[in-house]
């Protein structure tokens, strides 16, 4: 389960969030501008907040109490950004195994898993300037768990797919943490995307 109580001091207002998720989907709703991918990022360990904690299976990965901060690549989180951040230069095999830190079975059998389950098995070759938004998608979402998180993190995720794609991948979103069984986190502002996500909802106003 992963623990978040923390403060963060920003211009013009303190972001003070507290909220836990269990192996299920919460996600951050709001208006733009209430600190919603600030929360990401003190999870991810990009920001440090000021105050609080923040826990993970109890393993603290912060904490001002004790002065503990888990630098980010130690926290085995992944962050799938908003515009996924991919690799113009690099296929989508290459995207996806970028990072990873061992190549042996395991890891083949779940690149191999990723790419059944994404249905992205026949874009391994290309490059991503070749992709539609929700291959693209489906890559950085590949890549983001091919990484073996504790912790995935999801900012605005398909903000940009037309209503077709973003249902159907709404579907498989749900279908995946099912069976990853670990926290995804995932920002909105889209109401109706919350709903459809969310096993939980946290507003921040």
């Amino acid at each position: 389960m992963l623990h978040v109580d923390i403060k963060k001091h920003l211009p013009g207002f303190t972001l003070d969030v507290q909220f836990f998720v269990e192996n299920n989907i919460a996600v951050l709703f709001g208006p733009s501008g209430c600190g919603k991918t600030t929360t990401l990022r003190c999870i991810a360990g990009l920001i440090k907040p000021d105050a609080g904690e923040i826990i993970n299976n109890g393993k603290t990965l912060f904490s001002s109490e004790t002065q503990t901060f888990v630098p980010v690549n130690h926290r085995r989180v992944s962050y799938m950004f908003q515009e996924y951040a991919l690799f113009p230069h690099l296929n989508v095999k290459k995207n996806i195994w970028y990072g990873v830190k061992r190549h042996d079975q395991t890891a083949e059998n779940l690149y191999a898993q990723l790419l059944d389950l994404l249905h992205i098995e026949h874009l391994t070759g290309r490059f991503t300037d070749k992709l539609s938004g929700g291959e693209k998608q489906r890559v950085a979402l590949a890549r983001a768990l091919m990484a073996e998180p504790e912790i995935l993190l999801l900012d605005e995720p398909l903000s940009a797919l037309d209503e077709d794609t973003r249902c159907q991948l709404q579907i498989e979103l749900k279908r995946i943490q099912q069976l990853w069984k670990i926290p995804f986190v995932l920002v909105t502002h889209d109401r109706n995307e919350a709903k459809a996500l969310g096993d939980k909802v946290i507003f921040l106003e």
